[in-house]
């Protein structure tokens, strides 16, 4: 029998990985129907099942649990080819499930990465590019934080002039929803002082009227038709997108997640997900949102071709199609009932009206496909759950399990709706903590109705949990924390009375994450029949001080019983 030491987790990668073959098991006999690839035993086993809360030990065959409870039983079942592994009282959970994240964009290895902390060396870092990119072509940067700068202000055009004149220049908020542009990009876009804002975004302006640079939602999309881009080749952009689907990967299974939903995928984004899958790069699972509308939208390809959703296998499946219907909390631009603290005027951006949400959602509902639509802020929420219950009457689905993705300031009348609409909410789990310092401009009065974690369980609603990565740090254990605290990294306290316990936050990580996908059945818990997919963490997160949850440190992550991810 390996021991598995706190610090080292000793022998258990090469166990998991090739189950047997560190015992030197016999390859004429063939495995009896019932001997397990593998047991763990002394474990401190959080199984999210109801039926049996915790254990201390398990076995797995074929990539399932097959027994779960106590050592003495579970060692009982295996034979001199079982894997058998002592734990020496670790903490096992399930693997995470993150319900909205966008893992394996190409921008991740190959834009400037302006997740940088001064005005100066974001514009070093774009003039480095400038300097390798010929006369024209764009530079593009990715998750710029315009409030975590320490310079106390956010960028302008000017900035962006001074660093790199000649080439346009476009740098993307974290968020996904902003962008800052140069007044080469301006130029080229034919945007003036003068051109009016469109109904779905909006060219911020300075104090004398002039163009600050930032730019909201759909009225980026004048820029994507001017100016010079790098060119590849169909087999080159393969490979990028390859690549990048696979360094993501690595870094998802690092922290424990075992399982993704991907909020957005285009058409070439599915094809990464299979390249890396048939190339063995594909550590983690992905329930894959698929694109709605834009020029590279694989729905209505879907949808004419008579797919719906749930094709697939257990490692990737197609999930919803996704709309977007207004703006983003970090970027604060979600459409609310009530103005924004700073800017009394404000009161947010629709990307849709109701017309369209109504269309959208009946052409999908229609054809057998779940529907995931962002709505932040209040309004928003109300005119998708319009559209649900407007489908359901019509034409009623017993467990259609439409999405509300993001859901983030709601009241007891949405919570309601959302409850007896079968709808499933997905508010980011990671935002308290991380982004403390844009809470500023919402006020505590609407945090209290934020991220509403605690009044979703009261209500019954199986919510789950949400990075939104890259908007927000995908680590579950910064989740938990967030969740359970409801702290920021600098130890301000937003919406007390959203607090869910620990036991309620690994659920919300785990067995909720499941039930979003249709997949409660297989994932979520450690339950005999399920994928063995489960991690081990350094200690317990209920015995940890909840400021310190984030520093619980995962020893080891395992996707249908291989090791995915083991810490050196």
């Amino acid at each position: 029998m390996s021991q598995m030491s706190r610090r080292e987790a000793l022998g258990l990668g090469a166990l998991l990985a090739v189950p047997g073959a560190a015992l030197g098991a016999p390859a004429a006999r063939a495995p009896s129907a019932l001997e397990p690839d593998l047991v763990l035993l002394h474990a401190n086993v959080l199984t999210m099942d109801d039926a049996q809360p915790r254990a201390e030990a398990f076995a797995v065959r074929d990539g399932r649990f097959v027994a779960v409870g106590r050592s003495a039983d579970v060692r009982a079942l295996a034979t001199r080819r079982t894997a058998v592994v002592d734990a020496a009282g670790l903490t096992v959970t399930p693997g995470f499930i993150d319900a909205h994240c966008h893992p394996g964009e190409v921008e991740e290895l190959y834009d400037v990465n302006a997740d940088l902390r001064s005005v100066r060396e974001i514009q070093d870092a774009l003039r480095a590019r400038a300097r390798a990119t010929p006369p024209g072509v764009w530079i593009r940067a990715f998750k710029f934080d315009d409030t975590k700068l320490a310079d106390g202000r956010t960028l302008s055009r000017r900035d962006l002039d001074e660093a790199v004149p000649d080439h346009p220049v476009r740098v993307d908020h974290r968020g996904g929803h902003t962008s800052w542009f140069n007044s080469e990009a301006f130029r080229l876009a034919g945007i003036t002082r003068s051109t009016p804002d469109p109904h779905d975004g909006r060219y911020y302006r300075d104090a004398d009227g002039e163009l600050q640079g930032e730019v909201a939602e759909n009225a980026r999309d004048a820029f994507e038709r001017v100016g010079l881009r790098e060119q590849f080749t169909p087999a080159e952009e393969r490979e990028r997108a390859r690549k990048a689907m696979a360094h993501m990967s690595r870094l998802l299974t690092a922290a424990g997640l075992t399982t993704v939903h991907d909020a957005f995928a285009s058409s070439d984004k599915i094809r990464a997900y299979q390249d890396a899958y048939a190339a063995g790069e594909l550590l983690h699972r992905a329930y894959i949102l698929v694109g709605g509308v834009g020029p590279d939208a694989p729905y209505p390809k879907l949808r004419d071709a008579g797919v719906y959703t749930g094709l697939g296998n257990e490692h990737v499946r197609i999930g919803p199609v996704k709309f977007v219907a207004d703006g983003s909390a970090s970027e604060r631009t979600m459409r609310m009932s009530t103005p924004f603290v700073d800017r009394p005027g404000d009161y947010g951006i629709l990307t849709m009206d109701q017309a369209q949400i109504h269309a959208a959602v009946e052409d999908a509902h229609r054809h057998g496909w779940q529907v995931g639509i962002h709505a932040n802020g209040d309004v928003a929420i109300d005119m998708v759950l319009n559209a649900y219950e407007r489908v359901q009457r019509e034409w009623p689905h017993p467990d259609r399990r439409h999405r509300i993705e993001h859901c983030s300031l709601v009241n007891a009348d949405l919570v309601r709706r959302i409850r007896d609409s079968g709808s499933i909410p997905t508010p980011f789990w990671t935002y308290v903590y991380y982004h403390g310092e844009k809470w500023r401009a919402y006020g505590e009065e609407k945090m209290r109705s934020m991220f509403a974690h605690r009044w979703f369980l009261d209500a019954g609603i199986r919510v789950p949990g949400a990075s939104d990565y890259s908007p927000g740090p995908f680590d579950p254990m910064m989740a938990l924390q967030s969740l359970v605290t409801r702290r920021d990294y600098a130890g301000r306290v937003w919406g007390a009375n959203q607090r869910v316990s620990v036991a309620e936050a690994l659920r919300i990580g785990t067995l909720h994450g499941a039930y979003a996908s249709y997949e409660e059945h297989v994932k979520g818990s450690i339950t005999a029949g399920k994928y063995a997919d489960f991690v081990v963490l350094e200690q317990d997160p209920h015995v940890v001080d909840p400021d310190r949850l984030k520093d619980i440190r995962v020893l080891r992550t395992v996707v249908g019983g291989r090791t995915a991810y083991e810490r050196a």
